[in-house]
């Protein structure tokens, strides 16, 4: 094999080598395109998605506040209790001194 007939061989490999490639780029290019009704699927999608974060953040909100309105009604509620449980023990006692000092006044 002389110099021009290599040349030309390699020349010839190398262009089948390089259609080759062209080829496979070109299948791979075919089958990963992205068709127009898969991109409005994924806008769908994407705006599924931001409405429902959308929601989650008002409904987490929305259990917060409603939390803290629960807490301070406990609060409250508690705070009223220990008044009113208070307020039961002293009437006790007073009642406590009153038969004391009815009955000094019967016994007496």
């Amino acid at each position: 094999m002389n110099r021009t007939e290599f040349i030309i061989a390699t020349a010839v490999i190398l262009f089948v080598a390089f259609m080759l490639g062209w080829f496979a780029s070109w299948l791979v290019n075919r089958f990963t395109r992205v068709t127009k009704a898969e991109v409005g699927e994924l806008d769908k999608m994407a705006q599924a998605l931001h409405e429902a974060e959308e929601t989650r953040d008002q409904a987490i909100t929305y259990l917060q506040q409603r939390e803290a309105e629960i807490t301070n009604q406990l609060s409250q509620t508690e705070a009223e209790l220990r008044a009113a449980m208070d307020g039961l023990r002293e009437a006790r006692q007073e009642a406590e001194e009153l038969r004391g000092y009815i009955e000094r006044q019967n016994v007496g």
